[in-house]
């Protein structure tokens, strides 16, 4: 599993790091970065939840 993160489409609104900090970060510049982009299968349902919650569409999964 992959994350994509479209830095472009980020409107900087922090739900995917409210739904997995250990994933996610909003940057200084009010973009997201994703911190390790290869998780674990174990972590699936917390990004999954993460993807859906972002309201611009600016985050993926890719298996």
């Amino acid at each position: 599993m992959r994350i994509e993160a479209d830095r472009d489409k980020c409107a900087g609104l922090g739900m995917c790091e409210a739904m997995a900090p250990d994933f996610f970060e909003v940057d200084e510049e009010g973009t997201v970065l994703v911190l390790e982009e290869q998780p674990g299968e174990e972590h699936r349902q917390d990004l999954e939840a993460a993807v859906v919650s972002c309201p611009v569409l600016a985050l993926k999964l890719r298996d």
